[in-house]
């Protein structure tokens, strides 16, 4: 039976996706319900990254609109968008990317105040691109009550060196501040995770204030490569 997918007679766009993980994995990827916190410097490089790859569904979560400082390495960023939503710039961005493509967005932070609006066990995955500490712990304490599988971008900002980023599990994550202060708030608050989250990080000490896009874009394209071969593995050719 021939398949038919969401992006219909735009699949020449996936031809060299379906070509390396084949129609099952890419089927998956069609299929797959994921909900990204946070569509800036490192959130915007992952939701990106889904789109272009094949995610079929992506509901992306952001309060903030897009500002100036943004500019140096947010990829909704332009100087056309300047005070606008970042969310629904990032929908327009990636429906004129994937047309056919079901992107919802959701104009909020998450915090204690609108996490019970979030019904997290309609999704497959959450991932967690969320700088706040506050709000970060609380995320990841829910999504991982509701069973989801999770993965979280730990702090990119003061970080120059591209070859000291990694991936591990929240509590073997080292070297980064904001893991640190994740794992002390979460103890003293009795928010530990029900299950393992996979992390991105870097152990480059921290330097000087600032963020790089090199970085983040390393960071966000990092986290969608982990979500990919979450959704695909079993499944590719």
């Amino acid at each position: 039976m021939q398949r038919i997918y969401i992006y219909s007679t735009l699949q020449t766009m996936f031809t060299r996706t379906i070509q390396l993980l084949g129609e099952n994995g890419f089927q998956a990827l069609q299929d797959a319900r994921v909900i990204l916190f946070g569509v800036g410097g490192v959130g915007g490089w992952c939701a990106e990254a889904l789109l272009r790859t094949g995610i079929g569904h992506l509901t992306i979560v952001d309060f903030d609109k897009v500002d100036t400082t943004n500019l140096n390495r947010q990829v909704v960023a332009t100087h056309d968008n300047i005070g606008l939503s970042k969310v629904l710039e990032m929908q327009k961005r990636l429906q004129s990317i994937a047309p056919k493509a079901d992107i919802q967005t959701i104009e909020c932070q998450y915090n204690t105040t609108t996490a019970n609006t979030f019904n997290l066990a309609q999704y497959d995955i959450v991932v967690d691109a969320i700088d706040m500490v506050e709000c970060k712990a609380l995320l990841l304490y829910q999504a991982t009550q509701a069973g989801c599988r999770v993965y979280s971008s730990m702090g990119a900002g003061r970080k120059i060196d591209s070859q000291k980023i990694r991936t591990a599990e929240f509590w073997k994550v080292q070297g980064c501040p904001l893991a640190r202060a994740l794992r002390t708030k979460m103890k003293k608050a009795g928010l530990l995770p029900a299950s393992k989250i996979q992390c991105v990080y870097s152990e480059e000490i921290s330097g000087d204030q600032g963020t790089l896009a090199p970085i983040v874009g390393i960071f966000g394209m990092t986290l969608a490569s982990l979500v990919i071969n979450d959704l695909t593995q079993g499944l590719r050719n």
